[in-house]
């Protein structure tokens, strides 16, 4: 992902020093780096602590951040390893945005129909999606994470996780297969009757 050259110009400036530069960098980044944070803790507490941490650390780190990596790369890989200090929490708790109703709807919506029943089984898919990331490794919700919902390609995750692209590609695999299993086992017991 080519790196922003108002980014970079940005941090040539904090590496001289200036504070004020920074707080137009984490303008540019904040969204993205609480959203991640968000989907890794699971609720908007804990997210902000750990975005506001990550900014921290960024900016206590700014020296010596390499311009041969891209910035925002480098602030998610700062990002993830500050939700996994967080692992006695939960991560995965929740992958929903909440209405002004408070009714929780996927980020990824399955049709753009919005019948009752439609809307009924999206809820119920992703009530047990959320389950079943639950259950998962930090690593491979992780994994599953910057691949499936940030859209980074195999190389920018191996980046950001500091792995190796076989290992990445090893682990988001083993995310697919653990969550089809654990959807089907948790499918099946939706469906047993309580006797």
């Amino acid at each position: 992902m080519p790196e922003n050259t108002d980014d970079l110009h940005l941090i040539e400036r904090c590496k001289r020093g200036e504070t004020s530069p920074f707080g137009q960098l984490v303008l540019n980044h904040q969204n993205r780096i609480y959203n991640l944070c968000r989907y890794m803790l699971g609720n908007v507490q804990d997210a902000e602590d750990a975005a506001q941490d990550s900014f921290l650390k960024a900016f206590r780190n700014i020296k010596n951040f390499k311009p041969d990596a891209s910035f925002y790369t480098w602030l998610y890989r700062i990002a993830i390893n500050t939700c996994l200090d967080y692992r006695k929490r939960p991560l995965f708790a929740s992958l929903f945005t909440r209405s002004k109703e408070g009714e929780e709807f996927p980020i990824k919506q399955l049709s753009h129909e919005f019948s009752p029943e439609r809307l009924y089984a999206a809820k119920q898919a992703s009530q047990t999606l959320q389950v079943c990331l639950g259950e998962l490794s930090p690593k491979l919700k992780a994994a599953i994470l910057l691949k499936e919902i940030e859209g980074f390609s195999y190389e920018e995750i191996a980046g950001i996780m500091e792995i190796s692209p076989g290992t990445v590609k090893s682990r988001i695999s083993r995310a697919r297969d653990e969550l089809r299993g654990l959807m089907k086992k948790h499918t099946e017991q939706k469906r047993t009757p309580i006797v």
